[in-house]
């Protein structure tokens, strides 16, 4: 799934729009028993608590396609049979109703799950009249293509707040706020089916995770039986190893510059052109990368090896999981140095009589904690 689809379905998370009439759930405590169920009408909330709990099951359809979001894929088999795919069916086709189903679920997502202290488990199903798009984009409502039904699963930490001192207006003095309990954003969750190409795709799921550190991988293999994806922050710190060890000599300050000016240059066209589909690369395009920066063949080729290894062969990747968008820092085991992004160019690395340097151009505005000082 692209952003685009991704915040077409976000857009529904209001009582207005929605069509949930309902939200299931367990709560969880720390020793993985469930302390009570519910079966809540939306309908017979406030607005207020509608709108809240909407909020919060929206909150897993954000953050960023191939860093918080991943696609989930079924193989074939899977789909025609397989009890992970039969069970999410019997949950959507229900639409929750499903006694057996939803039990066998929170007790799947309970043994897997590696949530620490209280949390709960949330389960909605909307069914969306998906309005068609003409080819210049115009959305017609009285034309739709077809009704996407769907569940959205969130795993919420559960949390106590800490004692506060308040202020009670209307009796017009201090007093001690109560200690209580308070559901977090979500930790993990998932959407089933994909909405690709803004249609039903029963071979694929969108799955989330707040930590870019943490993909839950028993959760994952729990519900869907297939390989998690690799998290965010695993991928840049393998892209990182591997091509410190694949370059060898060639790592220099200037090729590793390189390297992450035409990343970064990739994802700004990308940006520019607001295709909607995400940006990927490959080992493939790295390679093409590393010979523009002036990496030797015999290098390149190790790269290369090196990423089919880690990352499966041909497996592509989203670039702003492999680099730093923000800015370039330069470390030493006694200096730090960050460079704004396209800035590089003022720090240099020499070899003066021998001693290695980082050179930085400071041509004004040099500060050393906050004071401003002069460079004669």
């Amino acid at each position: 799934m692209n952003e685009k689809e991704t915040a077409e379905l976000r857009r529904r998370f209001k009582p207005d729009k929605s069509n949930i009439s309902h939200v299931r759930g367990c709560y969880v405590n720390e020793n993985r028993e469930i302390i009570s169920q519910f079966d809540q009408s939306l309908g017979l909330m406030s607005e207020d608590d509608s709108t809240m709990i909407l909020s919060t099951l929206r909150k897993t359809l954000s953050g960023g396609i191939g860093k918080h979001l991943t696609d989930i894929s079924f193989a074939t088999r899977q789909v025609v049979d397989s009890d992970e795919h039969r069970l999410l069916m019997a949950l959507r086709d229900s639409a929750l109703a499903d006694e057996e189903a939803v039990q066998r679920f929170f007790r799947k997502t309970i043994d897997a799950m590696d949530v620490e202290g209280n949390y709960l488990i949330l389960l909605a199903r909307d069914a969306y009249d998906v309005p068609f798009r003409s080819s210049d984009g115009e959305k017609q409502e009285d034309a739709g293509s077809e009704t996407f039904s769907y569940i959205l699963c969130s795993i919420c930490p559960v949390k106590m707040t800490k004692p506060a001192l308040s202020y009670r207006a209307n009796e017009n003095r201090f007093g001690h706020l109560p200690i209580d309990w308070v559901v977090s954003a979500p930790e993990a969750g998932f959407l089933f089916p994909a909405f690709n190409d803004r249609s039903t795709d029963l071979y694929g799921a969108l799955y989330y995770s707040r930590d870019t550190a943490a993909n839950h991988q028993a959760f994952v293999d729990a519900i869907f039986r297939v390989e998690p994806p690799m998290p965010a922050d695993a991928q840049k710190e393998t892209f990182r190893s591997i091509l410190a060890d694949s370059l060898s000599d060639d790592c220099s300050l200037e090729v590793v510059q390189g390297v992450h000016g035409k990343l970064r240059e990739m994802i700004e066209v990308h940006k520019e052109s607001k295709e909607a589909e995400p940006l990927v690369i490959s080992q493939r395009v790295v390679k093409r990368v590393l010979a523009d920066c002036g990496v030797s063949g015999e290098h390149a080729e190790t790269f290369e090896a090196r990423y089919a290894a880690e990352f499966g062969d041909g497996r592509e990747l989203n670039p702003q999981n492999l680099v730093d968008l923000r800015r370039t820092e330069i470390r030493t085991p006694d200096v730090t140095i960050q460079v704004s992004p396209g800035r590089e160019d003022l720090v240099q690395a020499r070899v003066i009589d021998g001693i290695k340097y980082l050179l930085i151009r400071a041509d004004e505005g040099v500060e050393v904690n906050g004071v401003q000082i002069q460079i004669s």
